[in-house]
């Protein structure tokens, strides 16, 4: 294992999903995932993009992630609204709640710990 990281796909495949089909709001989002590291206690990097589509979530790890490109519509179940766009960065805490509502393709890299 090496004691850095970079942030790229190169010629990896990445995972496709999509969000439950019980928490999809409006169209038919689509995910990739590049999986780039997972670490002993649970700790996860990568890049994730989406297309457009709106869902719930329920955040029930730490999260903090960059966006690298596109346009989303974060809305906490609390009324707070972050509209996310290129460079922007937040932190998703435990119990966090609401819907993501994609509005151009959005990519992001991340890391998770559970």
């Amino acid at each position: 294992m090496t004691a850095c990281l970079r942030f790229e796909t190169g010629e990896s495949a990445p995972e496709i999903g999509a969000p439950a089909a019980d928490r999809v709001i409006e169209g038919a989002p689509q995910f990739r995932t590049w999986n780039l590291d997972e670490a002993e206690g649970g700790i996860y990097a990568g890049i994730w993009e989406a297309t457009p589509g709106k869902w719930r979530f329920i955040y029930e790890e730490w999260e903090y992630f960059h966006i690298l490109s596109g346009y989303s519509i974060v809305t906490g179940d609390n009324g707070n609204v972050f509209h996310l766009r290129a460079g922007d960065r937040m932190v998703f805490k435990p119990g966090f709640t609401g819907t993501w509502e994609v509005v151009e393709t959005t990519r992001k890299d991340y890391v998770v710990r559970l």
